[in-house]
């Protein structure tokens, strides 16, 4: 196993730097060499392990049992020679002789070294997730220690953690040695080494900078309705309140909008628009869409749409940029859109307009029907709306990855011809 000297240092390196006391650590050794020497050379023994914790020096007990017999020299001995060494010891009885724990062989000292680091990582494990399972949705600081395509590995409070790439918001950097925040979106213990898992993208990430910013939604005097997000580009709130004399959206930008430019900052000039709720769906989509003014609103209660049309003017604004806005609307209301232009008559009925557009959605080769009508019932109604849809926007949307990637491939090839 090693010196007294050694034994020592383990003992103290594993309980200031890794927090594990001197008891487990020398329950530990000692289980490890006890096992190690009945898979050693001299295999067999059962021994007892001692470790004095303030000097690390080692001994070692091999037990035996007392027989008039012997049939097993590693594990029974004579009554006569038991009696030299405990003069009180009878047929039945177990003693212990002391041994040198070299005794043990240098294949049990290897055993030993490795059951003590399986065990050394499973205090660990065990101790980072007891440190960190509460903290889980929570957002926590960290220093950048390294990237690796698109990853960055970051080190909190003492314990590695990984962003990975599909966590991080498109296009930020961060340096080497930068202190950064991130929402810590799980923890697995089921995996080899606990890990970590930060984010930046998620929209649990600006939830928490609101509930750090905002007093009122952290004592819940406000409240978050509803929320969606796309990382980079702009996250939609609408919140409320019960209290008459408070403005929730003004708790929220704060006096001269110090709270939200504080987010913003921190989200790198993500736009984040915070809207009024309101039980009215009418209202609330006014609100959510300005300055885009919606006209001849009709509204599906059953199948959760809102058909309505706006000015030419006001589509780019209502739609946003490669649909983002109108994307990020349904989700923050949980209601579709179905958009159209002012001058765009309206059909007579729902139905009617959903199986014109699945049957033009169905003549596109490879989209079969069941594919149309789900495509359909997300607002993609025609081959135009597929413009900026990605296989992610199709699989948040029902579709399994290999269905959304044929739909987007049987797409490309039919517009390519």
């Amino acid at each position: 196993m090693g010196t007294s000297n050694q034994i020592l240092s383990v003992l103290e390196y594993m309980e200031k730097e890794k927090g594990i006391s001197r008891s487990d650590m020398i329950e530990t050794i000692s289980e490890a060499i006890r096992i190690a020497a009945l898979k050693s050379v001299n295999a067999g023994h059962d021994v007892r392990i001692e470790i004095n914790p303030k000097t690390g020096n080692l001994q070692a007990w091999a037990i035996f049992e007392v027989v008039d017999s012997v049939s097993d020299p590693k594990t029974q001995i004579h009554l006569s020679k038991a009696l030299l060494l405990d003069q009180t010891a009878e047929v039945g009885s177990v003693i212990e002789k002391e041994i040198d724990p070299s005794f043990l062989g240098r294949i049990a000292a290897q055993t030993t070294r490795q059951a003590i680091m399986q065990r050394i990582r499973s205090f660990e494990k065990d101790k980072l997730y007891d440190d960190f399972k509460s903290r889980v949705g929570d957002i926590v600081s960290g220093i950048v220690r390294n990237s690796d395509s698109g990853n960055f590995y970051i080190d909190v409070n003492g314990a590695e953690a990984i962003m990975p790439a599909r966590e991080c918001i498109r296009g930020e950097e961060f340096a080497i040695g930068e202190r950064i925040r991130c929402l810590l979106l799980k923890l697995d213990p089921s995996s080899r080494d606990t890990e970590l898992v930060l984010s930046r993208s998620h929209v649990n990430f600006v939830r928490r900078l609101l509930e750090i910013e905002v007093s009122e939604i952290s004592d819940g005097t406000v409240v978050i309705k509803g929320i969606a997000r796309e990382p980079g580009y702009r996250t939609k709130i609408c919140v409320d309140t019960n209290d008459k004399n408070i403005d929730p959206v003004g708790a929220c930008v704060g006096t001269r909008g110090i709270r939200i430019k504080s987010i913003v900052r921190e989200l790198n000039g993500e736009k984040i628009d915070i809207i009024r709720y309101s039980e009215n769906i009418e209202k609330l989509l006014a609100e959510s869409i300005k300055p885009a003014i919606p006209k001849d609103v009709h509204i599906d209660h059953n199948g959760r749409i809102i058909y309505f049309k706006v000015s030419e003017g006001d589509l780019s604004v209502a739609i946003g940029k490669r649909g983002l806005n109108a994307k990020l609307t349904s989700r923050m209301m949980n209601w579709r859109l179905d958009i159209g232009k002012e001058n765009a008559a309206v059909p007579e009925n729902f139905g009617a307009k959903l199986e014109r557009a699945v049957a033009g959605l169905h003549g596109i080769p490879g989209i079969s029907d069941e594919h149309a009508k789900k495509l359909v019932a997300i607002g993609i109604t025609d081959i135009d709306a597929f413009e900026g849809v990605s296989v992610e926007d199709l699989i948040n949307s029902g579709f399994e990855q290999s269905e959304a990637q044929k739909v987007l491939d049987n797409v490309q090839k039919f517009c390519k011809k």
